[in-house]
């Protein structure tokens, strides 16, 4: 009997790949049945993640991409098309924070920076998709991770939560105007995950205990927790979800600041 809960059949691109919730997000894909495009911006870190894809059993397509890099972009859903004939879902992960202080202090490049990757890759990427979608005259899913931070206020990560918000908006909206077409268009808002990239934030042990104590399970959250939820979304399970933010943070925000 096949679960409720599959991507059997479905092409996915997933970008920021290599490691962190990109990667628990691209091998949750292929064990729940889907081929697996793997983006980030080094070769190897792709190739190391497809070659696990193929371990399981899975079909992988290893793609080195910056996706602030628009032509960067479109070489990787040409490979995809070149490879698997379609693409039917697109998970935007790929994201950068350079710079952790007051916003007032974050300089032009590190603004530059982190709408590049964490804005206009996302937007960029979306874009083709949704050209993809029509072109192919199929419904499709975007998944875009966005981050807990886009909800309220973000001290010491003002800029990159611009971006974060910003990606809330955009999900909202393109879910409004592709909702005709059948694309589904949504995010999830993780909290806290122990992943490499929010080091700055795990590392400190002032800062950990501080959203520990204030969040209900008592705990940080691993990327596979937040896989599940892209699993989801992606899938014909959540057929009738769109323009929403998934928040997957353990009850972090449920807490008055």
């Amino acid at each position: 009997m096949t679960p409720l809960i599959h991507l059997e059949g479905k092409i996915a691109i997933v970008t920021g790949a290599s490691r962190g919730i990109g990667e628990a997000i691209a091998l949750a894909y292929a064990r729940s049945g889907a081929k697996v495009v793997v983006a980030s911006r080094k070769q190897e870190g792709v190739d190391a993640v497809a070659a696990k894809i193929v371990a399981l059993g899975g079909e992988a397509l290893a793609v080195a991409c910056h996706t602030g890099r628009t032509a960067d972009l479109q070489a990787l859903f040409d490979a995809t098309t070149a490879r698997f004939g379609r693409v039917d879902v697109l998970v935007n992960n790929a994201a950068t924070n350079p710079y952790f202080g007051p916003m007032v202090g974050a300089d032009d490049a590190v603004f530059q920076k982190t709408f590049e990757v964490n804005l206009k890759g996302y937007f960029d990427a979306s874009k083709l998709a949704a050209r993809a979608f029509e072109a192919q005259r199929t419904r499709g899913a975007i998944v875009s991770v966005a981050s807990v931070v886009a909800l309220g206020a973000a001290p010491l990560q003002g800029v990159y939560a611009m971006t974060k918000a910003a990606v809330v908006s955009m999900t909202q909206t393109l879910a409004y105007e592709l909702g005709p077409t059948g694309t589904r268009v949504n995010a999830i808002a993780p909290g806290l995950i122990k992943t490499r990239f929010a080091s700055a934030l795990i590392d400190n042990e002032d800062i950990k205990r501080r959203v520990v104590d204030k969040t209900p399970l008592g705990r940080v959250g691993g990327p596979e927790e937040i896989a599940g939820a892209a699993v989801y979304l992606a899938s014909d399970a959540a057929s009738f979800v769109t323009g929403h933010t998934l928040v997957v943070d353990g009850g972090m925000t449920l807490a008055a600041i």
